[in-house]
């Protein structure tokens, strides 16, 4: 018996106009490398010409790229610069939710004092997270790597400071390999655990001057150091982000969490599944996800490779790792 031929999907062809030329050549790109891009990610083609825009494909891709077009028409039209990567970013978000706002995403920026660049939510899970970060004074980020946990964070920190909210901001991470033993000097500490610091201070010099960022750390404004140095310590009046959080021992996590005082945030960070604690020993992070769940002034915003905002190749490296993982791992009977 013949296989039957594969039914051909029928294409649809949809035009859409709008109004503004010069924010249709921003919405197409330099020679129309945003539509070329849409073409790429949604599998549709897409024509200009004048004002029109005439989209033709499958039902459901021209339904997804009018979506992305008109949404990102009305972000122009409010004077957000589109890039590239904010095409890609708008894809996933409505391929993912149809009745997602690209606008209450994009449009939400975070107030910090450089002009280097405008710090905003590339994904639902990054604009809850932010908006947990205003309502909640504990706020706990777990996901993979690049899903902007920490840089947010940050620059929610740094925009706090700004306006006053807070009078200092703590960054904090565990060293795991450099023993975090109480015993050792400041200077010696601070030798060794240098290295595992300087992420955090990367993220700041990123949104800060590089000499107003050296002040208010000389200041004691901005402090940067290992969780170790947290304890004994009461911080009121604070924002304290502890990063890397998966690699905090119970003792640790419990230690970080009672330091909190008057008028003060905190953000934990982490990725449960790359904890470099000795085998044996339990994440503080994983043991406080199922410890505080209940905790209703505490938040939890879980990432996942989808809110990925590095570059492309970072989401297909993370893929290819979890399915190396999935592969080792012997199936269950």
């Amino acid at each position: 018996m013949e296989d039957k031929p594969a039914k051909k999907i029928p294409l649809v062809r949809k035009q859409i106009s709008f109004e503004d030329h010069d924010l249709i050549r921003m919405l197409c790109g330099e020679r129309n490398s945003h539509l070329r891009l849409l073409e790429d990610k949604i599998g549709v083609s897409v024509d200009v010409r004048g004002n029109n825009l005439t989209l033709r494909g499958g039902d459901w891709e021209v339904d997804l790229a009018e979506r992305v077009l008109c949404q990102l028409y009305e972000i122009l039209s409010n004077e957000y610069p589109v890039y590239a990567n904010d095409v890609s970013y708008a894809v996933r978000i409505l391929s993912a939710n149809p009745s997602a706002e690209l606008k209450k995403i994009f449009l939400d920026k975070v107030y910090i004092p450089s002009n280097k660049k405008t710090i905003t939510p590339k994904s639902i899970n990054q604009k809850e997270y932010i908006d947990s970060i205003r309502r909640y004074d504990i706020v706990i980020g777990i996901g993979p790597a690049g899903t902007g946990k920490t840089y947010l964070a940050m620059a929610m920190a740094i925009s706090s400071l700004v306006k006053k909210e807070v009078n200092r901001v703590v960054l904090t991470r565990p060293a795991v390999e450099a023993g975090e033993h109480l015993g050792f000097l400041p200077g010696d500490l601070y030798e060794k655990v240098n290295p595992y610091l300087r992420p955090l201070y990367d993220a700041l010099r990123d949104m800060m001057d590089f000499e107003d960022g050296s002040r208010l750390i000389q200041r004691g404004v901005i402090e940067v150091a290992p969780l170790a140095f947290m304890r004994g310590r009461t911080l009121n009046d604070s924002f304290v982000i502890l990063d890397e959080a998966q690699n905090a021992t119970t003792e640790q996590m419990k230690m970080f969490l009672t330091r909190l005082g008057f008028s003060s945030k905190a953000v934990i960070t982490g990725d449960i599944t790359q904890t470099d604690l000795p085998e044996g020993k339990t994440s503080g992070l994983i043991e406080a996800r199922d410890v505080l769940k209940d905790i209703k002034g505490i938040k939890f915003v879980y990432f996942s490779r989808d809110d990925v905002i590095r570059h492309p190749l970072v989401q297909e490296i993370i893929d290819a790792y979890e399915r190396m993982e999935k592969e080792k791992t012997p199936n269950s009977h």
